[in-house]
C-alpha cells in the first residue's frame, strides 16, 4: 500500500498541481525565460530515453530508457541522475505522473534491444512499475504479460480516479490497471494488433474514451470506455505513419509526434484539431520535419509542451554512442 502523506508532503503536492494547471493554460514568453530554457540539453552516456512527463515536485523532467530500464530526473541545467530502477524493468518507454496520488507510472518490456535483454525475458517481461513520487520507492510491479504471443508494454494514459490504460504494440491488447494496481484486459482485438509495431501512444480524454496512434498503419483510434470493444479510427486529413507519444493540450487540440524508427513515418510533430465528439479531425499546425532528427514523444509542462529526442536510432541501429540528449519546446 502507499505510504500516507503528511500534511506537508499534501499541501507540497496540492500547490504544485494547482500551480502547473493554472500556468499551463495561459503559458507566456516570460514564464519559459524564467522557467525552463526553449532547448535542454541533457548529459548522460548512453542513455536513449524513449518516455518523458513533467515532475512539478522537482521542478524538471523524468525520462526513461531503451538502453538502462531506468527512469531519470533531468534538471533544467542538463543535468541528469537516476530517480528509480528496478531489475525486472530491461527497457522503460512512456512515463506519466499522477500528482494527486504521489505515484509516477512506467511502462516497462524487453524488445530485446536493452543492455540487459535476454532471450527469457525478450517480448515476455511487460508489465508497469509504479513508485513513489515523492521518494522513488516501489509501491507496485504489475505483470501484463498476459495471454498467448509477444509482449512489451509501451505508453499508458490515466484518467481521473487513477486507473491506467497501457497499450502493448506487440499484442492485440490493451490493459487497464486499477489505482491499486490490478490488471485487467480492457479490450482484446485484431485492430490493435501487429506484425510490427501496433497500438502505441495513448491519452485519456475526459468526455470518456481513449485516442491512441497505431505505429505501422498511422491510424489514430478512439476507444470508449463505456464500451470498449467498439473501437473507431479517427478520420483524419492525413495518416500519421510513425505515431508515437501524444499530448492533449488544455485548448482541446492533440500533438502527435511521428517518428521513423520502423515503417515509413517522419520526424515531426502535427496538432490536431478535432469535432466534438473525436471522430474525425485535421492538422491546424505541423513541424514537418521536426528541428531534432529522432523525437519520440512529448510531455506538457507550465511552460509549454516540450519533444523528446532521446536519440534512439543511434542505440537501436547498434551505431555508436550518445553523450546527450534533447528536449526541445514545440
Amino acid at each position: 500500500m502507499m505510504r500516507k502523506l503528511t500534511m506537508g508532503r499534501r499541501s507540497l503536492l496540492a500547490l504544485a498541481v494547482a500551480t502547473t494547471a493554472a500556468v499551463t493554460l495561459v503559458p507566456t514568453a516570460s514564464a519559459t525565460r524564467h522557467g525552463l530554457p526553449e532547448v535542454v540539453t541533457a548529459k548522460a552516456q548512453n542513455l536513449f530515453p524513449e518516455g518523458i512527463a513533467w515532475d512539478p515536485v522537482r521542478g524538471g523532467f523524468l525520462v526513461t530508457s531503451i538502453s538502462e530500464g531506468t527512469i531519470s530526473v533531468v534538471r533544467p541545467d542538463g543535468g541528469v541522475r537516476r530517480f528509480a530502477a528496478h531489475p525486472r524493468m530491461v527497457q522503460t518507454f512512456g512515463v506519466h505522473v499522477d500528482t494527486v496520488r504521489d505515484r509516477v507510472l512506467v511502462a516497462f518490456g524487453d524488445m530485446g534491444s536493452g543492455r540487459r535483454s535476454t532471450p527469457e525475458t525478450t517480448w515476455k517481461s511487460s508489465g508497469i512499475g509504479i513508485f513513489s513520487l515523492s521518494t522513488g520507492r516501489l509501491l507496485h510491479l504489475v505483470d501484463l504479460a498476459i495471454g498467448p504471443g509477444r509482449h512489451a508494454a509501451n505508453d499508458l494514459a490515466i484518467d481521473r480516479a487513477g486507473s491506467a490504460y497501457v497499450t502493448d504494440p506487440a499484442s492485440d491488447t490493451l490493459y487497464r490497471v486499477d489505482p491499486h494496481g490490478r490488471p485487467s484486459v480492457l479490450v482484446r482485438d485484431p485492430k490493435l494488433g501487429s506484425a510490427g509495431i501496433g497500438m502505441n501512444g495513448i491519452v485519456w480524454h475526459p468526455k470518456g474514451f481513449l485516442l491512441s496512434t497505431r505505429y505501422d498503419t498511422g491510424a489514430l483510434l478512439r476507444v470508449p470506455l463505456n464500451d470498449p470493444s467498439r473501437i473507431t479510427e479517427v478520420r483524419t486529413d492525413q495518416p500519421l505513419f510513425g505515431g508515437d507519444g501524444l499530448d492533449l493540450r488544455p485548448d482541446g487540440t492533440l500533438a502527435v509526434v511521428t517518428n521513423s524508427f520502423g515503417g515509413n513515418g517522419k520526424p515531426a510533430v502535427s496538432v490536431l484539431r478535432a469535432n466534438r465528439d473525436w471522430t474525425e479531425a485535421r492538422a491546424v499546425h505541423r513541424v514537418d520535419p521536426w528541428v531534432d532528427s529522432q523525437p519520440s514523444t512529448i510531455a506538457r509542462t507550465p511552460h509549454g509542451s516540450y519533444v523528446l529526442d532521446g536519440r534512439m536510432g543511434v542505440w537501436l541501429d547498434g551505431k555508436g554512442n550518445a553523450d546527450r540528449f534533447t528536449l526541445r519546446k514545440l
